[in-house]
């Protein structure tokens, strides 16, 4: 909930970025220093980001999305292994594979119109045709899964109320939909029943709180399923194979979302699983065989796949260091398809075999010019904030930085602003650290994972509380030893973005330079202008941000356009014209307010992008750009950059 406006560098395969890198060289410390190789923006983007999983109908191919062409298409490999086989040739547009159709090999995917976000769904036929199944052009759908006898699908779309998704129903012979429950409260639909004759639903309070509801798609009632004054968040998950039960997680009895279950027939409700962190979710496979549960443990995932019937614990496959996320298995639960990912490793699909206890990797995402040992491990840290809290954070230390040879470092800040910096691969990230920039990722109070006390730590307190954490993460990196204290900058995507403008404005000479990628400059317009389908939550947001109406003079404070004359720092801006969640304008106005400051602004736009950048021209542009401005304005290299004047 407090990821509205997140964008968090896993998905800085969503990410920005211009040209000019140089080319591959060789960087020697005088002493005895590693000798690390410096790789360009080309070479970075080269490795494949991938996406999704499903398997063939006959289970003998997995379709997944990949990202190699430029923009995400659909492809499929062969569970044996071999090479992809590319099923769509957009050059424009992404394509998310959701699945094959259950019975044959149609595929049905998500996508919108250069990012845009009113995603629409389509089936690819055999024969390559493709058709859009939700044409209404300015309606916004979303799949909600495949019904368990495999003759339709369920889908949300906003189509009769921009303001609300209504749960319809998809034959697939005839590919005509049915309204299934029209929803007039805001609510979200969570999980369905396999026989169809119960939705789990959950209705945002506020982003620390929510309630959950129970449909019966027979009778058309609603049933409230919890009753509290407190703040405790309640999210349905799945309904058991037999239909019987519906697991949920809950922070009801303590700091951290545990999983429970609810007897619809009695209405009580029993502990299933806990942890010392968040359980993320959980899901059953088709038949029911296994269940699978996530646990956010410490910016990493941690997943446990079970045996239902008996309760325990799954081996999991033995596979090179990472974290094993997106398990999904076949329809008759005898494959099971994952993706390993590390800090130093692009996601990698993987097929495990329980017949014979073999697992086959299918991909392999790296480019193989980068030498694996010219990457850098992320080390998770804490440091003592202001008032001794203490802040998690993320930290990736250039190889040759001693010392005797200190470098300068960039703060990332994440989006949300509820996000979490967690430990996945960045080509960014490791690109500036590559070239010499230590990155310091802040998962400042209010960042979910780490209980819901911290999560609530910045409530109403935005630009202030959360900033002061960042603005401590510079005395951790002074005291490492081998960090230059007056080069230490700030950047970061989305609300990391708006940090970065308020770190500027509200606090002008902390941080030496400030890379701001679509981040909130005018908090009374973005409240203002959010879009109709965020009517569930907008209540939640206004609780959370503050209301443009009743609390404009709050929201006017913390707004960095206001206080733009206060930077004096070189700014970076970066932005998707046809983002709907922090809308160009701001981008636009903090600029030319900045501009006249006669500080150096850099600005870049695309014209094709949204919030987030996904095509990978965009991103090498984007990404070079960002080193370009670092090396003229931190490091206060001459790299022929233009400084003062802004570009577009």
């Amino acid at each position: 909930m407090k990821k509205i406006f997140a964008w968090a560098p896993a998905a800085f395969a969503v990410a920005t970025l211009l040209a000019g890198c140089q080319n591959t060289t060789s960087v020697e410390n005088q002493t005895t220093e590693p000798v690390v190789q410096t790789y360009t923006i080309e070479q970075f983007m080269n490795t494949t980001s991938i996406t999704g999983s499903d398997f063939s109908p006959d289970n003998s191919k997995i379709l997944y999305s990949s990202n190699q062409t430029g923009v995400y298409n659909a492809f499929e490999v062969p569970v044996t292994g071999g090479e992809p086989r590319q099923l769509t040739n957009s050059t424009d547009n992404s394509v998310f594979v959701i699945s094959y159709f259950p019975k044959d090999e149609r595929i049905l995917y998500s996508s919108d119109k250069g990012g845009d976000e009113i995603t629409h769904l389509y089936v690819r036929n055999t024969d390559g045709t493709t058709k859009d199944l939700t044409p209404e052009p300015k309606a916004k759908a979303s799949f909600a899964g495949w019904s368990h006898d495999q003759n339709s699908f369920f889908f949300l779309s906003n189509k009769r109320d921009p303001r609300y998704f209504d749960l319809y129903e998809m034959d697939l012979q005839t590919l005509s939909p049915k309204l299934v429950m029209q929803n007039e409260q805001g609510l979200d639909v969570a999980a369905i029943s396999r026989d169809k004759k119960y939705i789990g639903l959950v209705k945002s309070i506020n982003t620390n709180s929510s309630d959950m509801y129970l449909y019966n798609t027979a009778t058309k009632q609603l049933k409230k399923l919890t009753d509290h004054k407190e703040d405790i968040k309640y999210a349905p998950e799945a309904f058991t194979p037999d239909g019987k039960q519906l697991y949920f997680l809950t922070d009801e009895g303590g700091e951290f979302m545990e999983l429970k279950s609810y007897d619809i027939a009695t209405g009580k409700t029993a502990d299933v699983e806990k942890a010392d962190w968040d359980i993320q979710y959980t899901y059953f496979s088709r038949d029911g065989k296994y269940r699978v549960t996530a646990i956010n443990n410490d910016a990493r995932t941690e997943v446990k796949v079970y045996d239902t019937a008996t309760g325990k614990q799954v081996q999991l496959p033995n596979v090179p260091a990472g974290d094993i996320t997106g398990v999904n298995f076949s329809d008759d639960e005898n494959l099971m398809a994952f993706y390993v990912n590390s800090p130093t490793s692009s996601s990698n699909l993987y097929v495990h075999d329980f017949r014979n206890n073999k697992t086959t990797q299918l991909t392999d995402t790296m480019n193989p010019e980068i030498n694996p040992e010219d990457l850098v491990k992320t080390e998770v840290i804490r440091y003592e904030s202001y008032d001794g809290l203490k802040i998690p954070a993320l930290l990736m230390k250039p190889k040759n930085a001693s010392a005797d040879n200190k470098v300068p470092a960039v703060l990332w800040i994440h989006g949300g602003p509820g996000g979490q910096t967690r430990l996945n691969y960045s080509p960014l990230m490791q690109y500036l650290v590559n070239h010499g920039y230590a990155v310091l990722a802040v998962n400042n109070r209010g960042s979910s994972g780490y209980g819901k006390t911290f999560f609530a730590a910045d409530d109403q307190k935005h630009g202030d509380v959360d900033l002061k954490d960042v603005i401590e993460a510079k005395k951790y990196l002074t005291e490492t030893g081998y960090v230059q204290e007056d080069k230490i900058g700030i950047m970061g995507g989305s609300y990391g973005g708006y940090m970065v403008l308020a770190g500027l404005a509200f606090t002008p000479d902390e941080f030496a330079v400030g890379v701001n990628l679509f981040g909130v400059a005018n908090w009374l317009r973005t409240l203002q202008s959010i879009p109709p389908y965020w009517e569930s939550f907008r209540e939640a947001l206004y609780k959370e941000m503050g209301n443009p109406e009743t609390d404009s003079a709050a929201l006017y404070n913390k707004s960095p356009l206001f206080f733009a004359d206060q930077i004096k720092k070189p700014l970076m801006v970066l932005q998707g014209a046809n983002d709907p969640r922090v809308l160009k304008v701001e981008s636009d106005e903090i600029v030319e307010a900045v501009k006249k400051n006669n500080v150096p602004v850099e600005y870049v736009v695309f014209d094709d992008e949204g919030h987030g950048f996904v095509k990978k021209e965009n991103q090498i542009e984007g990404y070079s750009a960002i080193l370009t401005f670092l090396d003229t304005h931190l490091k206060g290299k001459d790299t022929n950059a233009s400084s003062g004047a802004g570009t577009e």
